[in-house]
């Protein structure tokens, strides 16, 4: 019966994560863009800029996230288990990112909307965007369920990083290396 707990646990974190993306998808292709929209008061080019930093910051926080996860999980050669302490930093590091996601998501929403016909690499960035937000849910689940395996955790984390970098890679990466991608 154990399988059965876990198998409706990862179909009720996919489904979640599924729901969530392609609503995002589909808010995103139906909302017509309006390039005006300003974010903290910048619009139009400055805004690159300005999301740039906070997306490096989110992918600074996502990358302390790793390591303060390898460190609870006993994961770091050499290095002692972490105190409790470190489950609640671990969680307001997390918190900190996904905040930070906020107002670069809400720009990116508004003001572009998704875009896959524009080029590879804003085609990209727009479907990531999307599945980010679809594989933050599904790890909250995942984080809430008692019956998953062991690696579905660290599955979930590793997902939600990995998208981070793709994310990161396609904007902020792309525009401080002078608009071009390698």
């Amino acid at each position: 019966m154990p399988a059965n707990h876990a198998l409706r646990s990862f179909g009720v974190a996919a489904l979640a994560a599924g729901a969530v993306a392609v609503a995002l998808y589909a808010f995103g292709t139906q909302h017509v863009p309006d390039y005006s929209t300003s974010l903290f008061g910048r619009s139009g080019p400055q805004t690159l800029s300005l999301k740039s930093w906070l997306a490096t910051g989110v992918l600074a926080l996502a990358l302390a996230q790793v390591g303060l996860a390898l460190w609870m999980y006993g994961r770091l050669p050499g290095v002692p288990l972490a105190p409790r302490a470190v489950n609640r930093v671990h969680r307001a590091v997390g918190i900190a990112a996904v905040l930070l996601t906020l107002p670069i998501a809400y720009h990116c929403a508004f003001a572009y909307g998704v875009q896959t016909h524009v080029d590879t690499r804003v085609a990209v960035h727009s479907i990531a965007g999307c599945f980010f937000y679809g594989a933050f849910v599904a790890k909250l689940v995942v984080v809430r369920s008692r019956r998953l395996p062991g690696y579905a955790l660290p599955l979930a984390g590793g997902t939600l990083v990995t998208i981070v970098a793709v994310l990161w890679y396609t904007s902020s990466f792309w525009f401080f290396n002078d608009f071009s991608l390698p």
